[in-house]
């Protein structure tokens, strides 16, 4: 079991084989379950703590080990390992929200987490498959990333609102012309993508090159936060 933590093993990842199938099912069962059982689980204090405190500690173990797990192998370096991607950001507002409840990074979570980390589920960027180290992380870090975004909305009194909706991705195209402008060129990295696609076969392959591809990365960023926003919208009022 100890050659899982080595980077050199490690059966090739497959999409949507077995592991990638059943990791994808894992996710869904954990979004239904908090979508239908929101109300038993806000009103059920040691159940609640117990998922808050288990989603915090999956989030920053899956952090902490993973950097651990690149230094140890010798690969880790700035401009691959960083949290910087959204995916990352969103892991730490997470973190953060679910120990402070703070309404702004609830609303923050739920936009970039929620999406972001279901797209990279469905097209992995993973060299390794079960039981890799490299597997476990990246589906365990994702999926929660996930839940937690769903978690702190349904378990809590804040409101998505399409105001929250138009800051978040303000904040967003601020955050990506930092990354973009500044982060990417000094340490010749790809953060958020905004380098090049992914190696993965993505959507993103699907926006073009040049100008084009960045147009219609922030066309595709609004369309996902509207999209979520409409679906929390129409949810709710059902629930009224």
């Amino acid at each position: 079991m100890t050659n899982i933590f080595l980077e050199k093993n490690g059966e090739p990842f497959t999409a949507f084989g077995t592991s990638h199938v059943i990791a994808l099912i894992i996710y869904l069962l954990g979004i239904v379950i908090f979508l239908s059982f929101s109300k038993k689980i806000f009103n059920h204090a040691t159940i609640y703590k117990t998922i808050r405190w288990s989603l915090f500690s999956l989030l920053v173990l899956s952090e902490v080990s993973y950097q651990t797990y690149t230094a140890l192998n010798g690969i880790w370096s700035l401009g691959e390992h960083m949290f910087l991607h959204l995916c990352g950001v969103a892991g730490i507002t997470g973190a953060i929200a679910l120990i402070y409840h703070n309404k702004k990074l609830i609303q923050i979570t739920f936009f970039i987490g929620l999406i972001p980390s279901f797209l990279a589920l469905v097209t992995p960027e993973l060299p390794y498959d079960f039981p890799h180290y490299r597997y476990l992380k990246f589906f365990i870090h994702h999926i929660t990333i996930s839940w937690t975004s769903v978690f702190l909305v349904v378990s809590s009194h804040v409101t998505i609102t399409f105001q929250s909706f138009l800051k978040t991705y303000g904040y967003l195209l601020i955050y990506a012309a930092l990354i973009g402008f500044l982060v990417n060129p000094l340490l010749d990295s790809n953060y958020l993508y905004l380098s090049h696609t992914p190696t993965a076969s993505t959507p993103l392959d699907l926006l073009g090159s040049g100008v084009w591809y960045y147009v219609n990365l922030c066309i595709l960023a609004f369309v996902v936060f509207l999209a979520q926003y409409l679906v929390y919208r129409a949810v709710t009022r059902d629930k009224k």
